[in-house]
């Protein structure tokens, strides 16, 4: 495995582009969101390798390619069109060739020389070779990530060029070949994923979270679809987790990302399953409560972590600045690294700005003034070359911490030294998506989700 505990000094950051620069410090929030976006947008298109289309799971740390990354990155290719940073021609020369790398990757049960398996990908796939990186497995949730982003570009790329149509081919390809029967281990759920070496992993999608479009795509499959009955098998486990005695009920995931992955290409928006509409909202009003409660949480502090507060909020997954104990005070702080993060679950004070800007689609009242704020309060030690870095912890000022990951700022506290493909990803995408509907625009017209959508029993809205 690679180890990250790699650590950029002040004369690092400078060097890698991360430093922010002087003219960032006075945009207005609506100019601030277009100069995240972008340079969010620049991750992905200048850390994506030009042969294979594979993205970063991180950078600057060498790493490994990410098939969620990749999703991501076909995502906001397009966005970059769309916004004037790149031609329509060099989008779409990155993105076929992308969907052929994809499409040519060898598939089969040998855990050594392939990329995937019956359709699926693995989470993460070596950098260079393009074949599975260590021990890593076959991802069910990633390669619907990945798939989310294969099929926006089919649905984008609409053109008589010979490269769209050739784009639009391999999408319907790589989509079809995905044998989503085969992944369930405990009908009706699907598997999280699947070892070559072990078999299934012993856990199975069987709550409320992300996967709301694995398990669309899943059904809206025209070659291996999940059998009618498989969502309402699902949302039938969904009340557990639907918060009750609250000003503010929802269904409850702790981490941010959660409500958010699923809604960067399904516009649930007036569409509704049975369970949803028996609570008399729908999906998106449900992600804009979680984003809500979020802010709340950050407001009560019951944690007493340094910097929570009404503009300052947002736990996901993200990078952490390590796996120990300080004694502060009175108390013994424990913090993390790499974790998921979320009220009523871990929390170490550690907010990743893409828990916020992933949610600008459902909150923007609450969203611009907190991504202002940060961008103010902390912006020269967490803002630079691609926007927000991952993660930042003002509580941790210790120097003498055993830090995993990132440095200590002085004035501001730890702040990560990476960015991170999945969390990158909803910046642009969400963003998006609140300034123009780009991506919900292009993904209602795909017959892959209506298909799945109807099969799980959505009516009204768009969908009538």
């Amino acid at each position: 495995m690679i180890d990250r505990r790699q650590f950029i000094g002040s004369a690092g950051l400078a060097a890698a582009g991360l430093a922010l620069p002087a003219q960032a410090a006075t945009l207005t929030p609506e100019r601030l969101v277009d100069d995240i976006q972008h340079r969010t947008f620049r991750f992905f298109w200048d850390t994506t390798d030009l042969r294979t289309g594979l993205a970063p799971d991180r950078w600057p740390t060498p790493s490994f390619a990410s098939i969620a990354a990749v999703g991501f990155a076909l995502t906001a290719y397009p966005i970059g069109v769309a916004r004037g940073w790149i031609s329509r021609a060099a989008a779409r020369k990155r993105t076929l060739a992308t969907l052929r790398f994809f499409a040519a990757a060898p598939q089969g049960p040998d855990p050594h020389t392939n990329a995937g398996y019956k359709g699926f990908f693995y989470h993460f796939l070596d950098s260079q070779t393009g074949l599975r990186f260590g021990r890593t497995e076959l991802s069910t949730v990633d390669t619907a990530l990945l798939m989310g982003g294969v099929l926006f570009a089919a649905g984008w790329y609409d053109g008589d060029h010979p490269d769209e149509v050739a784009i639009r081919t391999l999408a319907d390809q790589l989509y079809g070949a995905v044998d989503w029967a085969w992944a369930v281990r405990n009908a009706p759920f699907l598997s999280m994923g699947w070892h070559p070496e072990t078999g299934f992993i012993k856990s199975d999608w069987d709550i409320y979270n992300e996967g709301m479009l694995l398990y669309v795509l899943a059904m809206g499959s025209p070659t291996h679809p999940l059998p009618d009955g498989t969502w309402q098998g699902w949302s039938a486990r969904f009340e557990p987790s639907w918060t009750t005695g609250s000003d503010n009920p929802h269904l409850h995931f702790p981490p941010l990302f959660g409500h958010q992955y699923s809604h960067l290409w399904i516009d649930f928006r007036g569409i509704r399953d049975g369970y949803i509409a028996g609570k008399g909202i729908d999906y998106f009003e449900n992600s804009r409560r979680a984003t809500y409660g979020q802010q709340t949480y950050a407001i009560r502090n019951t944690g007493r972590w340094t910097g929570y507060g009404p503009d300052c909020w947002g736990l996901t997954a993200c990078d952490g600045p390590g796996d120990f104990l300080i004694t502060t005070g009175d108390r013994q702080r424990a913090y993390f690294s790499y974790s998921a993060r979320g009220p009523a679950d871990r929390d170490d004070g550690t907010i990743a700005p893409t828990a916020a800007l992933g949610s600008i689609a459902f909150a923007p009242e609450i969203v611009l003034p907190t991504v202002t704020a940060m961008h103010a309060r902390y912006g020269r030690g967490i803002y630079g070359r691609y926007g927000f870095l991952d993660s930042f912890n003002p509580t941790l000022t210790d120097t003498t911490a055993p830090l995993y990951h990132g440095r200590i700022v002085p004035g501001i506290g730890w702040v990560d030294g990476d960015y991170l493909g999945i969390d990158q990803g909803p910046i642009v995408g969400m963003i998006e998506n609140h300034r123009s509907g780009l991506v919900w625009q292009t993904m209602r017209r795909s017959p892959a989700i209506r298909r799945g959508l109807t099969r799980a029993g959505f009516t009204g809205g768009w969908l009538a």
